[in-house]
């Protein structure tokens, strides 16, 4: 396949290029207008005035579609992944709820043995959002189900999912979550989340090997002059990423734009934190054994508490240059090689680069959807 016409995105940039896809792999990046030969004999696909892209990395995001990770069930899994396919997510790696072991096991199990159809996307990760966090800030979490900070169940998880749990979410002021970072740092990626910590607590979890920050703004202790609480400490710790959600609900636009700012897109990894309602109409869906009631674009328990998005991640990237005004560059780093680079699978996905799996995604004029190639072959 030969993708012509469009403004490519590499290294950051637009270029003029097509992109020649051989094998399920980008075999070239040619400058426009290269004779067709030259890529050898296949399809060509014409995206005059469009953006080709790479495919979009959500690492943080539940279900769709009425289906959740945490349904433990391979039809709910793959309902996922061909959801997310359909809109240019190639990559994904979902987050279990807080639940006990036996069924955070069951989870990973089914992850394991997924396997995905030509029109699924990758499953390359699994986010354990819970239940290493603080019962003080519990969001959409259950609270029966948390408990402290436990590296053998952690281990036994993983074991279970063949090695796919990729990041672990803890609040650092929580007894033993101070050493358990010290202990699974070289394992998987720490993220502080769900915290009340202050900025003295999370200064020394970085400093023990804690490298992320989940949905940041929400569920812990925000900016402050005096004090300046987790935020600030992770803008100190330059190996740290952070994730941000842009679906015009969970963070105002302005705070949007100061984050970009202030990390940058090489620090921020956009995500949607979307649930299974995504995909529907307005109802009331289950989140992790509780009722969220969705209207709109909004999710929520019955006290009020916002539970998740309902807008997956190709929207946010919409909304995010559309609506915040973040240049479309930035978002798309954010939205690609960023959490490629945190979960660590940078070097197959993530940008359009010789060698690299041909997950691409082509985004007309006002950045909707238009055709999505995944593993080489055109879905959409």
């Amino acid at each position: 396949m030969r993708i012509t016409g469009g403004k490519v995105f590499s290294d950051g940039a637009f270029i003029d290029a097509d992109v020649v896809v051989e094998g399920g792999r980008i075999a070239a990046l040619e400058p426009a207008g290269t004779p067709e030969t030259a890529g050898g004999e296949g399809d060509v696909l014409g995206v005059d005035g469009c953006y080709v892209v790479p495919g979009f990395v959500d690492i943080h995001f539940h279900g769709c579609m009425g289906a959740d990770l945490c349904d433990a069930e391979p039809e709910a899994l793959k309902e996922i992944a061909r959801y997310e396919a359909s809109r240019g997510v190639t990559s994904i790696c979902p987050a279990t709820m807080t639940y006990p072991e036996d069924r955070l096991s069951s989870i990973a199990r089914i992850a394991a043995a997924f396997e995905p159809a030509e029109d699924e996307a990758s499953l390359v990760g699994i986010n354990m959002e819970g239940p290493f966090i603080s019962p003080d800030k519990i969001g959409a979490q259950n609270p029966a189900y948390v408990q402290r900070c436990d590296a053998g169940m952690l281990r036994r998880v993983q074991e279970e999912a063949g090695g796919l749990v990729k990041l672990v979410d803890i609040a650092p002021e929580e007894p033993g979550a101070m050493e358990f970072v010290r202990e699974v740092a070289a394992e998987v990626r720490v993220s502080l989340a769900h915290t009340c910590t202050d900025y003295e607590t999370a200064r020394e979890a970085f400093a023990q090997g804690a490298r992320h920050m989940t949905h940041l703004y929400n569920a812990m202790p925000g900016l402050h002059h005096r004090k300046p609480g987790p935020i600030a400490a992770a803008w100190e710790a330059p190996e740290a990423t952070v994730e941000l959600i842009c679906d015009g609900v969970h963070v105002h636009e302005a705070m949007a734009r100061l984050t970009f700012g202030l990390f940058g897109e090489s620090r921020i990894c956009l995500i949607s934190d979307s649930m299974r309602a995504t995909g529907l109409e307005d109802g009331t869906y289950d989140l992790g054994g509780q009722d969220v009631t969705v209207r709109g674009n909004v999710a929520t328990l019955a006290d009020g508490t916002i539970a998740g998005s309902v807008t997956d991640l190709a929207a946010c990237v919409q909304h995010a240059v559309a609506s915040m005004g973040i240049p479309l560059e930035q978002v798309l780093t954010a939205a690609t090689i960023t959490p490629a680079k945190a979960i660590g699978i940078d070097a197959e996905r993530g940008s359009l680069a010789v060698g690299k799996t041909a997950d691409i995604v082509v985004l007309d004029a006002d950045l909707n959807v238009r055709h999505v190639i995944l593993r080489g072959k055109q879905i959409r």
